[in-house]
């Protein structure tokens, strides 16, 4: 079906899969109770009570749906819908009966093969504030891979509290939708799946957000991070959007969280896929914030991003890229005043013992 995308239609596509997810996420939450695909509570995880986790289902059939009404069906929406597929496939199983990293790895690397060499949606050159880069093969291949098995664990590792995973995704999504109709390019695939994908989760996240009826699970963060890797990817091909830097920098949050955890755990000997509590939004519950306001403070920090990245395709290059570098040296002195990247509780006790 060829659905021209245009202001006026807009509305109709994140209407029609918002209303789809919204029917489904109470079905699932029902086959999540007939299957057993409960996340238990336990000391790490902040909620009481066994939650259905399979939200991610009707996030993926609302998707489905969207592609149904509204894609031309080019051979790179279905290498993207293959993989997506697999990537929702592997999460229900782990939400039923958990997975071993290493395998879930192993799908997370075929699905962006699928889409890197059957879609060719592969990363040649960059262009990162100013300064262009040429990728050679085979490096821009691996290049391409890494980033979208990144994305996609970053997002399934920020997903620890209600509505964070589900809300800084439609942030995203709307920034792409934004950004498209600043620079007039609405007929891109990356903006086709950002408007379907702004309808289906938004349908999730009244029920997700706090207090949660339902979590998306693996099958919902890991879908989330794969689309909004490819929707990064694509932008850059299709130059909708100045550069892979500026749907990266969206992402400063869950890109900011998953580096530090790797470089903490790696500090403690652990093995970097080892859950702890230890998390950007783990800090902020610490500080006596209620799981509402820990939200919405991360809601805000993404927002913040978001409008800066609008502001930079507006041409406003030089006092964007001083904001951007702000915000993150703001991000790094609350990474190093709280326990993400070192314990200073554990610190200061054994300072207390020796004296």
């Amino acid at each position: 079906m060829n659905f021209e995308i245009n202001g006026n239609n807009v509305f109709i596509i994140i209407m029609i899969t918002f209303v789809v997810s919204a029917i489904l996420v109470p079905i699932m939450k029902k086959v999540s109770i007939h299957v057993n695909a409960l996340d238990y509570p336990n000391e790490r995880k902040v909620h009481k009570k066994p939650m259905p986790r399979l939200g991610g289902v009707a996030i993926f059939l609302a998707f489905l749906v969207g592609y149904m009404l509204f894609d031309s069906g080019s051979v790179r929406m279905l290498s993207v819908l293959i993989a997506s597929f697999l990537i929702v496939l592997m999460g229900i199983f782990d939400d039923i009966n958990p997975i071993k990293a290493r395998y879930k790895f192993i799908v997370q690397i075929i699905a962006a093969c699928i889409t890197t060499f059957y879609g060719n949606i592969v990363l040649t050159d960059i262009s990162v504030f100013g300064f262009y880069l040429i990728i050679p093969f085979p490096l821009n291949y691996i290049f391409t891979i890494f980033i979208i098995v990144a994305i996609t664990n970053a997002m399934n590792l920020i997903d620890g509290l209600d509505g964070l995973a589900s809300g800084i995704s439609c942030i995203y999504f709307i920034t792409i939708a934004i950004i498209a109709f600043i620079l007039n390019t609405l007929g891109g695939l990356d903006i086709i799946l950002s408007l379907i994908m702004l309808g289906s989760t938004l349908g999730f996240l009244i029920y997700n957000f706090p207090p949660a009826t339902i979590f998306m699970g693996d099958s919902g963060s890991q879908f989330l991070g794969f689309i909004i890797s490819i929707i990064s990817l694509l932008g850059f091909k299709a130059m909708t959007i100045t550069s892979l830097i500026i749907p990266l920098l969206i992402l400063a949050v869950p890109i900011f969280d998953v580096v530090f955890a790797i470089i903490r755990r790696l500090i403690k000997g652990q093995g970097i896929m080892k859950a702890d509590k230890e998390h950007f939004h783990h800090q902020l519950l610490k500080m006596k914030f209620t799981q509402r306001k820990t939200i919405l403070i991360i809601y805000a920090i993404s927002a913040i991003f978001s409008a800066v990245s609008i502001f930079y395709v507006l041409g406003d290059n030089q006092i964007s890229i001083a904001i951007y570098i702000l915000l993150m040296i703001l991000l790094l002195f609350f990474v190093l005043k709280t326990d993400i990247l070192f314990n200073h509780k554990a610190k200061h006790g054994k300072d207390k013992i020796v004296k």
